[in-house]
């Protein structure tokens, strides 16, 4: 799901809101705030299978176009 808030996939939408409660250092995601946190709706985050952080991905991402 994408938020009506975000612009496109060309820029950073400066309108959402950040949530400051999920830290974000993607800087190519259509969500990253230009800052450090997601402007999302929502995230979703797996798989349910992983066993430690760095067998989860944030499925929310959603590349940047240059």
């Amino acid at each position: 799901m994408i938020s009506e808030n975000t612009k496109n996939d060309k820029t950073t939408c400066k309108t959402c809101k950040s949530n400051k409660g999920v830290a974000c250092d993607v800087i190519n995601c259509v969500y990253h705030d230009g800052e450090s946190h997601c402007t999302a709706d929502k995230i979703n985050v797996g798989p349910s299978y992983a066993t430690s952080c760095t067998d989860t991905v944030c499925a929310t991402f959603k590349q940047k176009t240059i």
